[in-house]
């Protein structure tokens, strides 16, 4: 079996410089960069390693084949000659999902029945069997058919990863924590940074700062859907996290400090640091915005209300104004605010050095750098 596989992993529209210098971190090359995601070349241990320590990846796909298909015939015949059996056991459950935009191919259910049909031809005539249980480990078949170019995969990952484990419970419009991640890289929080937010809401901009300044992977807690696989090696987890937990820098002199109006969110924020294990580099209590002020070498980190309603959003104005009047502008008090707001800068009352546009879930918004 190939030692070189090709993977792709999927963020958020406006992080792909992010994620790049991510993936060539951990070892990957030959990378290609498109919207919203980076295709590169690495071994089995990139792979538990990209699933381990990319904060701002969304998952680790597999990338098995692309192809051109307008008939189903087509898609029949290109997904059976992939070597599935590279990867799939004959225990294995292998379910098929996908997405197809602008091709010939339109329909997702039936394209996930030929994918599916093609699979279980191919695998019937490689095991020389003619029926598969699904009892063992799951291996997903993901699809994407993009103006009539398929492309088949396989999801390592399970559950987004997104998902560190730290923040089982969440405040109303939590931020996630990848695009978090790629905003911490964005403001260039180091080791000694001090980073605050004062509208922390379930602490993950903090969480995340801390993360990043400490070395510590954000997928050190969790498990991956190829834990289980049979055609990876046990040892290379083992590896890559032993690797992970070496790395870790708890000698930084990184600190947190957080606020937040809601009495509610601040206990969230703090159990969700706890679950996080960097407690004891945060600071968060229950303030209005108005009575914050930014300590000096310090970077503010923050998503401020929205307003979506028409009171709400002049609430959310009359926040900005106040903004401007306490947050650092740059120098030794630096500001990175993401905000959908197209006029948030009047609001705060100065220009950004610097904008990026980024997606928060559907919502444009615009990263306003301060520094």
């Amino acid at each position: 079996m190939n030692d070189r596989l090709r993977l792709c992993c999927p963020c958020h529209f406006g992080l792909e410089s992010v994620l790049k210098y991510e993936i060539q971190k951990i070892g990957g090359e030959d990378l290609r960069v498109s919207d919203g995601r980076i295709s590169f070349s690495g071994d089995w241990n990139v792979l538990a390693r990209a699933n381990l320590c990319l904060s701002t990846a969304e998952r680790v796909l597999i990338e098995l084949s692309e192809f051109r298909a307008v008939t189903f015939e087509e898609l029949f015949q290109g997904v059976r000659s992939i070597a599935l059996e590279e990867f799939i056991s004959r225990e294995d459950a292998f379910p098929v999902k996908g997405y197809s935009l602008n091709s010939a191919l339109h329909s997702v259910p039936d394209c996930q029945s030929i994918i599916k049909k093609a699979a279980v031809e191919r695998l019937k005539e490689k095991y020389g069997i003619g029926w598969f249980s699904e009892t063992g480990p799951t291996v997903q078949i993901q699809f994407s058919i993009l103006k009539d170019i398929v492309t088949v995969y396989l999801d390592t990952s399970g559950a987004g990863l997104h998902k560190r484990g730290y923040r089982r419970n969440s405040n109303a419009a939590p931020i996630k924590e990848t695009l978090a991640a790629g905003i911490i890289d964005l403001a260039r929080v180091r080791p000694g940074s001090t980073v605050c937010d004062p509208f922390c809401g379930s602490g993950t901009l903090l969480i995340e700062a801390a993360l990043k300044a400490l070395k510590i992977a954000p997928g050190i807690n969790r498990r991956f859907a190829a834990e289980k696989w049979g055609c990876i090696d046990a040892g290379i987890w083992r590896e890559e996290r032993s690797r992970a937990i070496e790395a870790v820098d708890r000698k930084a002199e990184f600190r947190a400090i957080g606020s937040d109006i809601d009495d509610a969110a601040v206990a969230l924020a703090l159990d969700n640091a706890h679950k996080a294990g960097i407690k004891s580099r945060v600071t968060i209590e229950q303030a209005d915005i108005s009575s914050f002020r930014q300590p000096e070498n310090s970077i503010v980190i923050c998503n401020p209300p929205y307003g979506e309603r028409l009171l709400e959003l002049r609430e959310a104005e009359e926040i900005y104004k106040v903004m401007g009047k306490v947050l650092g502008k740059g120098g030794d008090r630096q500001s990175y605010i993401i905000s959908p707001h197209e006029q948030f800068e009047q609001f705060f009352g100065a220009e950004a050095k610097k904008r990026r546009k980024l997606y928060n879930g559907m919502i444009k918004c615009q990263l306003y750098m301060y520094f």
